[in-house]
């Protein structure tokens, strides 16, 4: 198993499974996650994410009722450790410019990238393969990390 090439400094973008890989401890993934954890905690990265996030991860929790998880990812929101930007109308339309640019860029996903772009980001870690079909974005897909060796 391969581990995040991960920048020296500033802002990693985190998308919805990868924070769901780590708040509900997928044993596929969370190990592949550490590292990303470990240098959010010592300061060496700034992590960010959008507010769709929130709204995307609580979905699981809501349907199922599981309030134990509902209030780790109202923690891990509440925390200082993920910086959330707002879903603002420069986002919508940078998003729909991505939807145009890019074939068949989900609107979620735009939204995401659209985030990412606006945050000045260094590298953006998911396990969406869409993400790599947006230029200028820097992805880490987390089933690649696993396959290097």
């Amino acid at each position: 198993m391969g581990s995040l090439n991960l920048p020296p400094g500033g802002r990693v973008y985190i998308d919805t499974q990868s924070l769901i890989y780590t708040i509900e401890h997928n044993s596929r993934y969370e190990p592949t996650l550490l590292p990303l954890w470990a240098a959010v905690s010592s300061g060496a990265v700034d992590l960010v994410t959008s507010e769709l996030t929130m709204m995307e991860s609580l979905v699981g929790p809501y349907k199922t009722g599981d309030t134990a998880v509902e209030m780790a990812y109202e923690q891990f929101f509440a925390s200082s450790v993920v910086t959330l930007f707002p879903i603002t109308r420069d986002i919508l339309r940078s998003a729909a410019r991505l939807r145009v640019a890019v074939a068949k860029l989900r609107t979620p996903d735009a939204i995401h990238a659209a985030t990412a772009f606006a945050a000045g980001v260094s590298l953006f870690v998911t396990n969406d393969p869409a993400f790599l079909r947006v230029p200028g974005l820097t992805v880490e897909l987390l089933d690649d990390v696993i396959a290097r060796p």
